[in-house]
Formats: C-alpha cells, structure tokens, sequence
C-alpha cells in the first residue's frame, strides 16, 4: 500500500505573488534615487559629476545594495520557474529572447549611448558634436570574450545600466537546457531531498554559506553593485529552487524572524571590516587576498542571503495576515490596479532611468546651489520623467510595448 505523502508538494499557490511586483518596483524607484547620488560621490566615475563631492554616498547605498539587485535576480528565478512549467524551455528562451532580448537591442541602439556622449560633453566644454555624430564612435566595436558574457568591447561602447539584462538573460537561456537536472522539473528526488532538509528551523539560512565562499574567493566587482556576476547566477538558481516546491515557500516564511535578527548582525559588521580592509597599504577590499579583506567579502555574502530570506518571509507573513475579500464579477484583478501597473512597468522604467537621470544632471549640476538642493532636483524630476516616459512613449502603443518586452494588451 502506498502512503500518502503528508508535506505540500511543488503545486504553487494560486494568485500572483503581488508584493514580489511591489519589491521589483521599489528596487527600480530606489535605483533612480541611487544613481542620482553618484552624481555627487567622491569615489563613483559617474558620467556627470557635480564640482562638489561628498564620502557618505557609497556608505549609505550599502543599505540598498546588500539586497537590491540579489533580490530582483532571485524573484527572476521564481517567475522562471513558473515560465518552464507553463510553456517549457523551447517557450521559455522564446519568450526571454522576446522579453529581454528585444528591448536589450533596441536600448542599446538608442538610448544607452546618451550617457557615454553626454559624459564627454561634460568633461570638455569645448566637445561639440552632436548626438548622431558620436554615435558611429559608439559602435566602433570588436568582438572580446574575455568578459563573458559581455562579449562586445570598444573604447565608447558599453551595456551601462543594462548589464542586469545581459545577465539575467544569459542565465535564463543556462537554465532552459538544465531544467532536468534541477529541483523542480524532472529532479524530483533532489528537490524532496531538499525540501525535507529546510523543515529543520534555520536550515534554510544556510545557503548563505556558498554565497560567502563565492564572494571571498572570486572578489566583487563594482560595475554589477558590488558583487561578482557569479553570484547573481546563484541568486537566480535559488529563486528557481525556492518555487519548485511550497515546503521551501513556508520554511522561508517560518524563519523570516531569525533572518531579520542573523543579517542585521552580520550587516553591523560588515562596514568596520570594509573600512580596515581598506586602510591596509594599497588596500582593495574587492580584490584583495588578505584576511580582513576575506572577512569582509564573507560577511557581506552571508548577511546577503539573510536579508533575502528576511525581506520575502516578512512580506509573505504579512500577505498571509491579510483576510481574503470575496471577490465578484468586475473587480481588478488581484492585487489592485497598482499592483498591474507595478508589474508591466518594471523593466521599460529599469531600461529608461539611467539615460534621464544622466541627462537631467547634465543641465543641474551646473546650478549655483548647494548639493542637497541639486540632489533633491535631480532624483525627483528623473523620477517623474521617468514614470512620464513610459507612460505616454512606451505603454499606449503594441509597437513600444513590444520594444520594451512588455506583453501586447489584452
């Protein structure tokens, strides 16, 4: 006689998972925000820079940093699971192809180029030429593989802010071949291994471990957020794993709290052992081999994944506080009419807020003012150009929408 298998198995709950939208969407807010301040850092080589510059910008951002970017490529590898499931892995390139490639080429030939003219612009008064006459410069480019998967360099050309793209869609088309190896799609056996491990309290931290290893031995690297492009391929096989199954989903929620406690501990940390590391003779603490510099990189790779598991457990805690409402004929969809908006506007505002934010600081920094009133100006008006741009140019129209990876309307 067989038994019956008591724990919840890899069916999803129904509904969408709004407050993942809401976390997406408050990462790219935040972006605008932070990208302005680079305008003012006394380290960052931002495109434009104001005359005066400050220190406390990059301390401030290793708030945000700890888990902003981690957590957009681990909720991307939740939706790929859900997306192999649903239209297999030939749909599934074909649909990332659609979704991400498109508008990665589209921007690339449009608007990623404006930060790299406007950057000569402000760095020599005397530079005169026009947007169309730089753009040849731009693409003047040679095939070089040695930064894979950037595999395209010239002395102009770059990805800028579109490197969380290039990433998240090489790593979607790694994944459409190895879905039979992984938990979740013909790996059954691993991923109820797995999932029967993480019913032990505290075993589902413990993926902070390998992310600790990776960030002391392969360094970080600054132009992906400060940490190693690596690393955002294990986020992003964590959130894959963390869907296949609902026992990952409520070891998660279970310990949020421990979470919470374990990577405000290791964060605390963290920003004595940057400052020491960075103290030594020729200190680098990206790169260096020494212990402290170790240190540094490991806490930093541990409080990572605590703060991951902390935010999504805390946000499905709450959503499960909530009481249901009865829903009838005509309401929005789940969620509200926000929460849709959230959804469908997250990558055309990541595409388009680098190339505003670059060109609204542009014409302030110059401004005879101080820097608070400079920064104030630049992040809300990028902002609201922003919003603005993707309202009335991208989102009313099947070609822009297209352009921009966005679904056709229904």
């Amino acid at each position: 006689m067989t038994a019956v298998r008591s724990e919840p198995g890899p069916a999803a709950r129904p509904g969408r998972r709004t407050e993942l939208d809401a976390i997406r969407a408050l990462v790219v807010v935040g972006l605008v925000f932070f990208h302005s301040a680079l305008v003012f850092d006394t380290e960052d080589d931002f495109y434009v820079k104001n005359p005066e510059t400050v220190d406390a910008t990059m301390y401030l951002a290793g708030f945000g940093v700890v888990w902003a970017m981690p957590i957009l490529f681990l909720i991307s590898g939740l939706g790929s699971w859900h997306s192999l499931r649903k239209r297999g892995p030939g749909g599934f390139v074909a649909e990332r192809l659609l979704r991400l490639g498109v508008p990665l080429v589209f921007a690339t030939l449009t608007i990623v180029p404006v930060p790299q003219w406007l950057r000569l612009r402000a760095a020599d008064p005397g530079y005169h030429e026009s947007y169309w006459e730089f753009l040849p410069q731009f693409f003047d480019v040679r095939p070089s593989f040695g930064d894979f998967p950037f595999v395209v360099r010239g002395e102009y050309f770059e990805t800028g802010h579109l490197w969380f793209v290039v990433l998240l869609l090489v790593f979607s088309l790694l994944l459409a071949p190895l879905v039979g190896r992984l938990p979740g799609i013909g790996g059954d056996r691993v991923r109820d291994g797995l999932a029967s491990a993480v019913r032990r309290r505290g075993a589902v931290l413990l993926p902070a471990v390998p992310f600790a290893v990776i960030r002391a031995l392969l360094g970080l690297e600054e132009a992906f957020a400060g940490w190693s492009r690596w690393t955002y391929l294990l986020f992003f096989v964590c959130g894959y794993v963390l869907a296949s199954d609902e026992r990952f989903r409520t070891a998660v929620r279970r310990d949020a709290i421990p979470a919470t406690v374990a990577g405000l501990a290791l964060f605390t940390l963290v920003p004595p052992t940057f400052i020491a590391a960075g103290e030594a003779p020729d200190g680098d603490v990206f790169t260096d081999t020494t212990a402290v510099a170790i240190l540094a990189r490991s806490l930093f790779g541990l409080a990572g994944w605590c703060w991951l598991v902390a935010i999504l457990g805390l946000l499905d805690r709450h959503r499960e506080r909530r009481p249901a409402r009865p829903r009838t004929v005509g309401d929005p969809p789940v969620g509200g009419r926000m929460y849709g908006y959230l959804a469908t506007a997250v990558l055309p505002l990541y595409v388009l807020h680098q190339p505003i934010v670059v060109a609204v600081a542009y014409g302030v920094v110059g401004l005879d003012t101080n820097v608070l009133v400079k920064y104030t100006v630049i992040s809300l008006t990028s902002l609201v150009l922003t919003v603005v741009a993707y309202d009335v140019l991208v989102r009313r129209t099947r070609v822009t929408r297209f352009l921009f990876g966005m679904r056709a309307r229904p």
